[in-house]
Formats: structure tokens, sequence, C-alpha cells
């Protein structure tokens, strides 16, 4: 074969995988919508504020092709400031208002939720084979080693922001040591079979906000991301 040959058909070659490529990530661009956070940020339940957590998300979907506008599903917390000496109560954020209107899909196309409120019903799809992250990879879940199934919301079954009291949220994502968060289980799979315990967004709180604190309960720091647009 000739030098000129060789050239050719290498240059066919890499024409032919760069095609590839871009029509892969095109496809994961048009089809993705919903995905849970291959690994969290470092640093336990600190991501700077939710910012840094929809930066996090973002991040991520863009390595894996996706030019979409993502945010983290995250609530914050009530504040209480009393030093007036009469209370000022802000109301946190909640998570279902801040992702979009849906409706969402994995990184395989599969159907997560049609809209936000088909999201917080019976009918969401986020179990432990539609709960794939970006790339399209499975999250370890109960029984596996090691367990990560306790994804980072902060949030209340329906979405809200909870009102039970108390630190939900690692200081509204800013804590990486005292502290708590709200988890839910992306396999739906808890020590008991109770709704709390297997629900996806609302299962217990952490057991604190570092990170070496989120795995004492099974939890990794991951997050459920969410196209808005």
């Amino acid at each position: 074969m000739t030098k000129l040959k060789t050239i050719t058909i290498l240059t066919a070659i890499s024409l032919t995988t760069l095609g590839y490529v871009a029509v892969t990530n095109a496809q994961s661009d048009s089809n993705m919508s919903f995905f849970i956070t291959s690994d969290g940020n470092g640093d336990g339940a600190n991501f700077g504020g939710l910012a840094g957590a929809d930066a996090h998300c973002t991040t991520l979907a863009a390595a894996a092709g996706s030019s979409k506008s993502w945010a983290a599903y995250l609530s914050t917390s009530m504040v209480i400031d009393r030093s007036s000496g009469t209370p000022d109560v802000t109301n946190g954020v909640s998570a279902r208002d801040r992702i979009g209107a849906g409706p969402w899909h994995n990184a395989k196309g599969e159907l997560i939720a049609a809209s936000v409120d088909d999201l917080h019903s019976a009918n969401a799809n986020i179990t432990g084979t539609s709960g794939l992250d970006e790339n399209g990879n499975p999250i370890k879940g109960r029984g596996d080693k090691p367990n990560e199934h306790d994804i980072l919301t902060g949030s209340d079954s329906a979405g809200h922001f909870s009102t039970a009291g108390g630190d939900t949220t690692c200081g509204n994502w800013t804590s990486n040591g005292e502290g708590s968060a709200i988890v839910g289980h992306h396999d739906r799979v808890g020590l008991n079979e109770s709704r709390n315990m297997t629900a996806w967004n609302s299962s217990h709180g952490s057991a604190g906000c570092g990170e070496v604190d989120l795995p004492k309960t099974g939890g990794a720091g991951l997050l459920y991301c969410f196209a808005t647009n």
C-alpha cells in the first residue's frame, strides 16, 4: 500500500470516528434531561450554595456532550433571623420550583417523568435501573459496595423545602462539617419498606455534612440534575 493511500484511509477512519462521536454527543444532548451525578464534588455537602450545585451538574453534563441548562434538585432551608427581637422569617427555595417543567429522560432515553406533578407522584420513574448518571451508568445502591443510594435533596416528598425545623440542607449547601441534609434513595430501597424509607427524594437525614459523614448512611454527595430547558 502506498503512503498516500495509507494517509487517505487513516483520514477516512478519523473522520468516521469524529462523526460517530458527534452523533453520540448530539443524541445525548437531545435525549438526556435527567441524571444522577457520577460523583460528588469532594467536599461533602458543601457546593457553595445552589449556584455551585447547579454548576456541578452543568460541568458533568457538558463533559457528556450536553449543552442544556441544568439545575440540581435541591431545596434550601427556611431562615429565621431573631437579631432584631422580632423573628424575621425568610422562606426556603423548593427543589420542585427550580427544575423546569419537564418532561425528563435519562441518558438512555427512558422517561423519568412527564411533568413536575408527575415527578412527585407514584408515576415517577426513578429506580435503581433508570436512575443513571450522565454517562448512562447505574449508581450503586443498597447491596452494592459501597452503597451510594443517598442522594442529597434537602426536600420533603412533594419537593418543597422542609418546615420540620433544624438543619435539613447542610447550611444551605455550604457546610462540610456539622449539620444534616435530607436525602432520598434513588433505588427505592430502605431498611424497611415504608414509603418514607423508599422515597426517591425524602427518606432520612444524613449523619453529617462532611465527606466522611455522608457514607455512614449510604451516601457519596451525589445530586439529581434536571434540564430546565
